[in-house]
């Protein structure tokens, strides 16, 4: 007769650990929160979307009343802008944040005004910052990877 034998202690401990890291995601949660809030922030200086392309530039008329140093426009608004593309004054994207929780993470912009960036309105096209499709809250490839690559981290830690 023959007779086999397993030994699943490994495989347990394994099980074990990961059931005791899911108790508690925080440190995952704020890993993902600080690697979006860096690829956000890149997109500051690449001007471009989640998936690489380009935003649009701004519409004549923006431009004509941009509040350059010196001008009309600056002086009316007490400061000047910096002349960059979503970023007028800094004050976007100095209110880029996360807020990490034990299951879930939240990332995003202090400024209100931040939603008709990522959708675009009638008047003003899209510039997205956080999200692929904004309609459908998906992210994109490279991010969704850079996400599932610290979650894996996390769990698979030694």
């Amino acid at each position: 007769m023959l007779t086999i034998a397993i030994d699943d202690e490994a495989f347990r401990e394994l099980l074990q650990t990961l059931q005791s890291r899911l108790q508690d995601m925080t440190p995952a949660m704020t890993g993902i929160g600080a690697e979006m809030e860096s690829r956000v922030s890149r997109r500051f200086e690449t001007r471009t979307d989640p998936t690489g392309k380009p935003w649009e530039k701004w519409a004549d008329a923006t431009d004509k009343s941009y509040p350059r140093p010196g001008t009309p426009a600056a002086i009316k608004a007490g400061r000047s802008g910096n002349a960059r593309l979503l970023d007028r004054y800094g004050d976007m994207l100095q209110g880029l944040s996360y807020q990490a929780e034990a299951g879930s993470v939240r990332v995003g912009f202090d400024q209100s005004y931040a939603s008709f960036h990522e959708f675009g309105t009638r008047r003003m096209p899209r510039r997205s910052l956080l999200m692929a499709a904004p309609e459908a809250g998906t992210l994109a490839p490279d991010d969704e990877r850079a996400v599932l690559d610290v979650l894996s981290d996390f769990l698979f830690q030694e």
